[in-house]
This record gives C-alpha cells, sequence and structure tokens, in this order.
C-alpha cells in the first residue's frame, strides 16, 4: 500500500549505547541534500523538486519557473518505507513519480519500486505500476520504470510493466502474462494498453523517443533458475514488428555491447564498448546492414557516461573522469551554453538537469568541491540565469575546505591517484587523519564536494580518499579481477595512502585512522588485518565482513554462482575476511548498520562485532532501526558524524 502524507516524521534510531546529541555541525552535514532530483515542464512554466525534509522525509514541491515564487510542498513521503526518488513532468499539469523502498517477504527483506502519478496540484495520486495481488503465484517487487515520456501526448507515457500469473483455488479465474512488458498508461485515467507482451526473462527496454521500441534486452540462464551473467540484446528494424540479434553483453567480464539509446534521426544505439580494455562511446546501426562505430574512446580512463537531455532523452555528448569531471559536447549549440554557464558561475561544474519540450529554458545543476551546489533556471533566448534553491541550505555560512588530487606512489611503486581534503586554516602538518576508502569495491570517488570527507576536515582531520587498484574507471588493467579477489592490492594500496599522509608529515603517525562505507568498511576493516599497527582507530559503515557467510545467505539466490566466483570461496573467502581474522585487530572498532540493508545485511556487522568481541578486542556496533545500506536519514547521519568524528578523535590520545 502506497502512503503519502501532508506532514512530515523523523526516524528512529537505536543505539548500541548512549551518544552525545548531534551538534550544529554535524546536523548541517548530517543534512541529505536539499534536492533531490529537479525537472521542468514540457512548456517551461512549471519546476518540480523533490527535496529531502526532517528524518527520512522527502517532499515533492511545485514552482513557477519565473523569479520571486514560493515553492509548494504537494506530495511527502515518509521514508517508512517509501521515498520519492525522481519526478517527470508528463504535461504541463501532471507528473509521474518513481517510489522506492524495502519490504519484508517469507523472511528476507527485498526492494520495492513503484510509479505513481499525480497533479501539479498534489491531487489525483495512482498507482501507476502494475498492482501485487494476494492471489500472485509468487512475488515481483519491481514497478518498473518510464520508458518514454511521450511528450507529443497529454499525459500518457509508456512504462516497462511486470506481470506475474495469478490463479485462486476454487476459481476458474487466471491470469497467465508473466514477466516484463511495455505499456502505454494514461497517468490520469490509469487505463492501458499493451504495447510488448511481457517476455519472461526480459529486463530492459529502449524506445527511440517518438513512442517506438527499438532494443530489448533478455537475461540468458545456464538453468531455469541460475543467471548466466550475460543479457542478450534484439533490435527492431524501422517500421518492423521482428527481432533482430543485436549482441550479448557478459556483466561478469563486462565484455560486449551495451545498449543504452537510441538516436532515430541516424537510426543507431549508442552504448558502451571496450577499446584497448577501457569503456568507450560506441554506435551501432538500426538499419539493414551491420556497423559499429566508436564515438568517442579514452586513451587513459573509461568513458562512464552518455549525456541525454530533454523530453526525448536526446543525446548531446560524454563525459569521463581524469581528475576532474570532463564533458566533450557532440551537440554545438548545448556546448556554448554549457561553458558560458561555466564561466557566469565562477568555473563551477555545470550539469543540465532537464529542459522544456523546445530546450530553450534549461535546469542546470552547478556546484564544486568548495560548493555544494545550486539549482538554476536559464532561458536561453533570454540569456537569463535565475537561481532555484540551493542543494544543502543549512552549510551556507560554513567554511568549506578545497579537494585537491595527489599522486600517491604506492610499494610497488605504482602512482595512484587520491583526493586529498585538508582543513581550512590549518597548518597540514601532524594532523589527525583518515583514509577513506570508497565503496563498490567497482566504483571511485571524484572531485567535488563530499558530505563525509568535508565533515571530518571540519572537524580538523586530514582526509584522503585513494583510488586504489579495484576502482572503476580506469580500464581493465586498474580494475584487476575485484577488490575482494584481489584484495591484498586493493587494500595494499590503502594502506599506503595512509603511509604517504605520514611521510609527507600530513599526518600524525599516532592519530592516523581509516572510515568506510560498505565496500570501504570492509577495507577498513581488512586495514587493520593487513596493517594492524598503522591505524589507531577504524570506523566502518555497513561493511562486508564474512564472504563465506554472505554466499550461505544468498545459496537460494539465481545469482548464487555469479557471487560465488566474483567473491571467492573456501580458504581465500576466509583470507579475504575480516570477521575471520578479528584476533588480528588491534585498534577499536566503530561499526554502523541499518537493519533494512538488503545490500549488506546487518549479519555481516553482528558477525563482525561477535569475532571482535570473543578476540578481548575494542568495539562498539550502532544499529539503525528500519533503513537501508545508505541510510537516508538526516537525523542519523547527524548522529553518525557525531559518534564517529568524536571516536576518530579520540584516537592516540
Amino acid at each position: 500500500m502506497l502512503r503519502f502524507v501532508t506532514g512530515c516524521t523523523s526516524a528512529l534510531f537505536i543505539s548500541a549505547s548512549a551518544a552525545a546529541a548531534p551538534d550544529s555541525l554535524a546536523v548541517a552535514f548530517g543534512a541529505r541534500e536539499g534536492i533531490i532530483s529537479a525537472s521542468i515542464s514540457p512548456d517551461g512554466s512549471k519546476i518540480s523538486l523533490i527535496a529531502a525534509g526532517s528524518g527520512r522525509t522527502s517532499k515533492l514541491f511545485i514552482l513557477d519557473a519565473k523569479e520571486g515564487t514560493e515553492p509548494k510542498a504537494v506530495l511527502t513521503t515518509t521514508g517508512a518505507p517509501e521515498s520519492m526518488g525522481s519526478c517527470d513532468w508528463v504535461s504541463n499539469d501532471r507528473l509521474a513519480c518513481q517510489v522506492y523502498g524495502t519490504t519484508h517477504y517469507e523472511g528476507e527483506i527485498y526492494n520495492f519500486s513503484n510509479v505513481v502519478g499525480v497533479d501539479a496540484s498534489g491531487g489525483h495520486v495512482k498507482l501507476l505500476s502494475q498492482k501485487r495481488s494476494s492471489n500472485s503465484l509468487w512475488a515481483d517487487f519491481r514497478g518498473g520504470g518510464i520508458v518514454d515520456l511521450l511528450p507529443e501526448e497529454n499525459g500518457a507515457i509508456l512504462m516497462a510493466r511486470s506481470y506475474v500469473p495469478e490463479a485462486k483455488i476454487g476459481s476458474l479465474v487466471e491470469k497467465k502474462l508473466e514477466g516484463l512488458g511495455i505499456d502505454r498508461v494514461d497517468t490520469r485515467t490509469g487505463q492501458i494498453s499493451r504495447v510488448e507482451m511481457p517476455k519472461t526473462m526480459a529486463t530492459s527496454y529502449i524506445s527511440d523517443g517518438l513512442g517506438n521500441i527499438r532494443i530489448m534486452g533478455v537475461q540468458e540462464n545456464v538453468a531455469e533458475y541460475s543467471a548466466k551473467g550475460t543479457t542478450k540484446y534484439f533490435f527492431r528494424l524501422k517500421g518492423s514488428r521482428d527481432w533482430l540479434d543485436l549482441g550479448t553483453y557478459d556483466w561478469s567480464k563486462k565484455t560486449g555491447f551495451l545498449p543504452v539509446a537510441v538516436d532515430p534521426a541516424k537510426d543507431v544505439a549508442y552504448g558502451f564498448e571496450k577499446i584497448d580494455g577501457r569503456f568507450a562511446i560506441v554506435s551501432a546501426s538500426l538499419g539493414s546492414t551491420e556497423k559499429k562505430e566508436v564515438i568517442f574512446a579514452h586513451p587513459k580512463v573509461d568513458v562512464d557516461d552518455l549525456i541525454r537531455i530533454g523530453r526525448r532523452k536526446r543525446t548531446v555528448g560524454v563525459s569521463y573522469v581524469l581528475e576532474h569531471r570532463e564533458a566533450l559536447y557532440f551537440d554545438k549549440g548545448i556546448a556554448s551554453a554549457v561553458s558560458a554557464l561555466g564561466k557566469a558561475l565562477g568555473g563551477r561544474a555545470v550539469n543540465v538537469a532537464d529542459t522544456s519540450l523546445d530546450e530553450n529554458r534549461m535546469l542546470v545543476w552547478a556546484g564544486s568541491d568548495l560548493d555544494p551546489g545550486n539549482y538554476y533556471l536559464f532561458d536561453r533566448a533570454a540569456k537569463k540565469l535565475s537561481p532555484v534553491m540551493p542543494n544543502r541550505p543549512l552549510l551556507a555560512n560554513v567554511t568549506l575546505s578545497p579537494m585537491k588530487a595527489v599522486t600517491v606512489k604506492v610499494a610497488d611503486g605504482t602512482d595512484m591517484l587520491a583526493y586529498l581534503t585538508l582543513p581550512a586554516g590549518k597548518d597540514p602538518k601532524g594532523l589527525p587523519a583518515i583514509v577513506m576508502p570508497h565503496g563498490g569495491p567497482e566504483s571511485r570517488d571524484e572531485w567535488g564536494f563530499d558530505w563525509l570527507a568535508q565533515y571530518f576536515a571540519a572537524r580538523g582531520f586530514a582526509v584522503i580518499q585513494p583510488q586504489f587498484r579495484g576502482s572503476a574507471g580506469f580500464g581493465d588493467q586498474w580494475l584487476m579481477n575485484n577488490g575482494f579477489r584481489s584484495w591484498r592490492t586493493s587494500v595494499g594500496d590503502v594502506t599506503d595512502a595512509g603511509r604517504w599522509l605520514i611521510q609527507n608529515g600530513i599526518a600524525d603517525p599516532n592519530k592516523l585512522t581509516i572510515a568506510g562505507w560498505s565496500y570501504g568498511g570492509y577495507a577498513a576493516l581488512q586495514a587493520g588485518v593487513l596493517a594492524p599497527d598503522l591505524f589507531k582507530a577504524i570506523v566502518a559503515i555497513a561493511p562486508v565482513t564474512d564472504i563465506s557467510d554472505m554466499l550461505r545467505r544468498s545459496r537460494w539466490s539465481t545469482t548464487y554462482a555469479l557471487q560465488r566466483d566474483f567473491l571467492g570461496t573456501g580458504s581465500q573467502a576466509d583470507a579475504a575476511s575480516p570477521a575471520q581474522n578479528a584476533k588480528s585487530i588491534r585498534a577499536p572498532v566503530l561499526m554502523f548498520h541499518g537493519t533494512e540493508d538488503v545490500n549488506v545485511d546487518i549479519s555481516q556487522s553482528r558477525i563482525m562485532q561477535s569475532k571482535l568481541e570473543g578476540a578481548g578486542k575494542k568495539s562498539r556496533l550502532v544499529v539503525y532501526q528500519g533503513l537501508e545500506h545508505s541510510l537516508v536519514d538526516s537525523d542519523v547521519r547527524a548522529d553518525l558524524l557525531q559518534q564517529a568524528g568524536d571516536f576518530l578523535l579520540a584516537a592516540g590520545q
């Protein structure tokens, strides 16, 4: 059941021990982003903003796209369990919003999603996703998603919707549709017409932005309930209903062509494919002759984003990250506008969030390492730029610290990129310091505002974020097997970042600590195993700690074999698991975990806590009731920051 309210509620949490109330600094940095997503109506007259409220709440605001207008809150989700992720205008007076959360089913926790329609006034809320029934033969919590906004139609969309067969004892009525299909949905009446019949193993569909489904992805299985780790893609010729082979993408090996968009004018699909071990943007012909063309490849890093704008998601460029994120625009008009805006906004990074149907009015975001970001309305014809709303208003009067890229030479002589944030106004010598590895492991940090790094810098810490081997974005050679299989190299790079801080006189060796989230939490704990005397305190948020236990819990999953191959088994898994080596850790440990974490079950932290206690180590686990992996709750994040900052500052004293 969807529950929307007009008021706000705060999340509750339980802590393993009493903690001091968060101070104003922790509250300011712990507050979630003021704007989660933003969009502009087709005629450019109205703006919608999803903003974080108190605790877990999220609010949908509507305002006129002109200066001096106040936003009006029209919808609120409590975060217990529903939260809003994004809203798209489907007409000038109606929106379709993505809602997500977690739910329990047969003793397990699952993510769920839904799409709902709502008027710009806040009324007429309607579920657009396929309703779940008590007669369903199994559970499917996928609420689907918008595939095409159909900008020429008034309030209708193309949606991917999931179907589960239904049957009822004593009734002859059965529903046999199964899988993911495409429906045209009237967001006002809820009336649907079928565009693509549901297919059992279908995983995705791509439209050309003109209402035509041109690409379909289908999961391949080794056996009926065992995923192979590959998706086979099919395409259609213009005007045809027949599916033709486009190719296969292997998610484990990351090989093959991965389509993400269709250009109807050029009749091609744009997607990612590896060139010399690095992802590039490639076009594949959707015509009668098979032809591929490399659109853009970078000689040093992966190209990781295809820039698309407007109601039809028109492809206008690509982006990648060296030390800073850089964009290459194919569209000269957009390139000129973004360049001019960057100069007008003092060199801040600029992203186009949304545009009106004619692309004259643009919602843009601009920010930097010293600026958490602001949204602006840009009228291209009038050449007028107007502020809409800041991303983190509580930080308006807080001094932030610059982030700079540095090169760390690790033990085997390899040069590693890292980001260093030093406390503003302090001599960068002999400081308390934190090594902060990122999550993933197949992820990476990049230059810009980071609420964790900035908070710790404001508390007086030097913070270094190493892009260790196992990080994504630098090609196959840097990615290696992965950060679990190749943990000695990955975690070794992390520990070398700490040694670099000491060698350069930045860190007081008696006050060097480590903190991380998810894989970063794993790396923090495993660094305590690998280099037990280096770090004086460890903070791990939602960490992986016992690989064998993770695999035991997923043994009935369709992806079990893939997870097993990714993580490793037996003695290799034991060596890679902090919980199995807790006796080697000497530093005190503080962990945080939410009870609704689908990514990393809270049992991982509980196992680690038990192992540390059994080995006579100093450790504490803080449990947040009802929260998921990212702890999307401003009050909880403030509590986490206060406790973590106090704990790490006490190291070495």
